[in-house]
């Protein structure tokens, strides 16, 4: 409605704030950062991006729940981060990755895990190659880099963004293939993903290493649990399967048709790459079908990808 809430800086003293660091509300964090130096925009903010539902006093007036709000403001100047090509020496870059990660530590605790998930990947890209650091160096970066890849696997886990969870956690077994918390957040990913026979190697292989890890034994009564309701909805499905190829078989031999196949053709694309080793030719066929078909039911009724025509 036009109502002034707030006004900061003046040409003597211009406003201050750093990004992604919540001083400001997330809009005006966003439009800052496409804008260049001397550029003057006026700003509009959608309620999500701003003050949300509810109302919220500021230091002129209250911003009613649900407002979309209008910033005018000039850019004057920004300092950008140092980018580690930009720092002197190796211990600067150790020093900076430090701090990116212990600033990534606090956000995660606040729940800010987007933010934090930015601070570890910034902390690993510092050291993330050098051939300047020394043998001592060397230990003291990979240590910060499984711990930063670490963390921001279980951001995100807590984002739902397992892909990446996953491939943060294959970065550290690379580094350290013994890694139990790698391993044990892998697994957990898997499960989300549905790849339950990949979640169970990386359980299992947790539990070799560390036997009395109560968090992998819980995890490993979840997974087994998952497993058996799984294995209930496939063998029903499989009934169902049987049940209706017997039912086509009738109808083929009644018009004739005895070449054990129905008359139609099927399209499938693969939704799972299945890993492990089988022990017959059989049992590959079994463990293949049936890894397909879990991912294949889980996400069919987004993808579509599967369709049977009748032959004219």
């Amino acid at each position: 409605d036009g109502t002034i809430f707030v006004k900061k800086g003046s040409d003597e003293e211009p406003f201050e704030f750093k990004v992604d660091e919540d001083q400001v509300i997330d809009g005006l964090d966003k439009a800052v950062k496409t804008m260049k130096n001397g550029e003057i925009a006026l700003i509009t903010i959608q309620p999500e991006y701003a003050f949300g539902q509810s109302d919220s006093p500021q230091e002129l007036a209250t911003v009613p729940g649900n407002s979309t709000v209008y910033y005018e403001i000039e850019m004057v100047s920004f300092v950008k981060d140092k980018d580690s090509w930009d720092m002197n020496n190796t211990q600067e870059k150790i020093e900076a990755a430090r701090m990116k990660k212990e600033q990534g530590n606090s956000w995660f605790k606040a729940g800010k895990y987007e933010r934090a998930s930015k601070r570890y990947e910034k902390a690993a890209s510092f050291i993330e190659y050098d051939s300047s650091f020394n043998d001592e160096e060397k230990q003291q970066t990979k240590v910060l880099k499984v711990a930063c890849k670490l963390n921001n696997a279980a951001c995100k886990l807590k984002l739902k963004d397992y892909e990446n969870a996953v491939t943060l956690c294959t970065e550290v077994l690379e580094i350290d293939p013994r890694n139990v918390k790698a391993l044990y957040r892998r697994a957990q990913a898997y499960m989300h993903l549905v790849e339950l026979d990949l979640a169970e190697l990386d359980i299992k292989k947790a539990l070799e290493i560390d036997p009395d890890n109560r968090d992998v034994k819980l995890e490993h009564k979840v997974l087994k649990d998952k497993i058996k309701e799984y294995d209930k909805k496939d063998a029903q499905f499989y009934g169902n399967i049987i049940a209706k190829m017997s039912k086509l078989e009738e109808a083929e031999s009644a018009t004739g048709n005895t070449d054990g196949f129905p008359k139609g053709t099927f399209k499938f694309r693969a939704l799972s790459s299945v890993q492990g080793k089988a022990r017959s030719c059989w049992d590959g066929l079994v463990f293949a079908i049936r890894a397909g078909l879990r991912r294949f039911f889980t996400q069919a009724a987004a993808t579509g990808v599967f369709e049977f025509r009748k032959n004219k």
